[in-house]
């Protein structure tokens, strides 16, 4: 199962990222691959997993420290098992960084790398959960191949709801494989959604959406450094956990 979390930047994609993850974990679909495909990364820290190494390290190696090959070991045999040194263990949940390269330079050989790692590693999980940087740079790029589930991120704006049918629009022109797709709108108060935001997501296109409520908790863990994927008993862990019954695992059962 690989699931992908996209949507506007600040929206609470990461968030919803590592909770997916907390409830995946909660209920045994283990192992688990954390893909942290945002250069600015933080899905790290949101599980409580230090990151040690990333890919973008791996592409300073290869393009501007040049590396000395070990005898009778091709570049691609390096390549390769960089890529999997890059994999940062965990308990049950394995993370993959992409990361920032230090120095100029496009941003292709990262994200191939970063294709490559997402195939190649998959086979070895139950489930593999991307989070996608803020835009549509890997949604157009095919960077993250065939998705089962694809979460399209949005907040209690009109603005967010509409990035989010831009990516749905893109997933269908770029004829990425989608199982399914789900608007979820983030962080939504005791009032609801607002009336601009009720009507934008009714003629978007993108069918029912599932909201998540504003939540104290989430607040406070990020501004105390809390992982968060220890908050699946508070009011929004326990509408993520809600949310995957009804879109993942009442489904595949």
């Amino acid at each position: 199962m690989r699931i992908a979390v996209a949507g506007k930047g600040g929206t609470g994609k990461t968030t919803l990222a590592a909770l997916i993850i907390g409830a995946l974990k909660a209920c045994g679909e283990l192992p688990i691959l954390a893909v942290d495909a945002d250069p600015n990364d933080n899905l790290g820290s949101a599980l409580g997993m230090e990151v040690t190494r990333t890919l973008g390290e791996i592409r300073e190696d290869f393009i501007d420290r040049r590396p000395d090959m070990p005898p009778g070991m091709t570049k691609g045999a390096l390549l390769e098992m960089r890529m999997h040194q890059s994999v940062i263990e965990g308990t049950g949940v394995d993370l993959l960084v992409m990361g920032r390269p230090e120095g100029p330079g496009c941003y292709c050989f990262v994200n191939n790398l970063l294709r490559k790692s997402i195939e190649e590693l998959s086979r070895n999980y139950r489930a593999v959960v991307i989070d996608n940087e803020a835009g549509m740079e890997h949604l157009s790029r095919k960077t993250v191949g065939t998705i089962d589930r694809l979460f399209l991120v949005s907040d209690n704006t009109v603005k967010g709801v509409r990035t989010a049918r831009r990516l749905k629009t893109l997933a269908d022109d770029m004829a990425v494989t989608v199982g399914r797709m789900c608007l979820v709108v983030n962080r939504v108060g005791a009032d609801g959604l607002s009336n601009a935001v009720r009507e934008e997501v009714e003629t978007s296109g993108l069918g029912p959406c599932a909201i998540l409520p504003e939540d104290d908790g989430v607040a406070r863990a990020y501004r105390d450094d809390i992982p968060l994927v220890g908050l699946l008993e508070t009011p929004y862990g326990l509408a993520v956990q809600h949310l995957i019954d009804q879109t993942i695992r009442k489904e595949t059962t």
